[in-house]
Formats: C-alpha cells, sequence, structure tokens
C-alpha cells in the first residue's frame, strides 16, 4: 500500500495553491484591501479562483490518495492526477479572465468532476 502517484500531483497542486495564494496578496497589498473585496473585480475574481481551488482539490487528492490505497494502476492514478491538473488550472485560468468566457471554467469544472465522480465509484467498487 505504497502511495507514490498522488503525493507527486499534492505537491504540484500546493504550489500552484501559493501562486493563487500570492496573487490574492498581491492584489490586497497593490489596493491596500485588507478584508472582502472592496467591490474590486479583479481580486473579486483572484479571491474565487483561490477559493475554489481549495474547495475541490483537497477531496479529490483524497480519493486519488484512497483509490492508490486500493492498489488502483498507475496508469489509472496518472491519468486521473493529470486531468485533476489540467482542469484545476484551466478553471482557475477561467474564472480569472475578466473578459467572461466561460470555456476553460467549464472545462475545468466537468475535468474536475470526472476525477471526483469517477474516483469515488471506481473507489466503491474496489470495495465490492
Amino acid at each position: 500500500m505504497h502511495i507514490t502517484i498522488t503525493p507527486i500531483f499534492a505537491a504540484i497542486l500546493a504550489l500552484i495553491f501559493v501562486g493563487l495564494s500570492m496573487r490574492v496578496a498581491g492584489f490586497r497589498r497593490r489596493e491596500k484591501i485588507a478584508v472582502g473585496d472592496g467591490g474590486n473585480a479583479m481580486l473579486q475574481r483572484a479571491i474565487r479562483a483561490h477559493g475554489n481551488f481549495i474547495e475541490y482539490v483537497p477531496i479529490a487528492l483524497l480519493i486519488l490518495a484512497f483509490l492508490e490505497m486500493r492498489n488502483v494502476g498507475i496508469y489509472v492514478m496518472i491519468i486521473l492526477g493529470a486531468l485533476l491538473l489540467v482542469g484545476r488550472c484551466s478553471h482557475a485560468y477561467g474564472i480569472s479572465n475578466p473578459d467572461e468566457t466561460y470555456t476553460f471554467r467549464i472545462v475545468g469544472i466537468i475535468l474536475t468532476f470526472i476525477v471526483i465522480g469517477v474516483g469515488s465509484l471506481w473507489l466503491l467498487l474496489t470495495y465490492l
């Protein structure tokens, strides 16, 4: 029961999280907004990109780790991890974009839901 793939994706996603956090902090410092968003549209987008990331990534990583504990194949783990990584990057880019093109957001959430949904079902099936 060695977990070898999930930590790699967790580390990469953690670095993205730090980047999103620094982006929010930078907007706050530049705009002198300590709490809330002050009505600043770009800060609102940065906050939501950061918030949305942290709302979905932990449960997805837990599911990946549990799958790995159940000895799901390495290729399945790499595919699910890659889908999560691409999905979360796509969504963060889309939500940060003031042009309101939803394509990146839609792709991002679909990929994330695929990872969480397929991963959850696969995990349950390992117990049958």
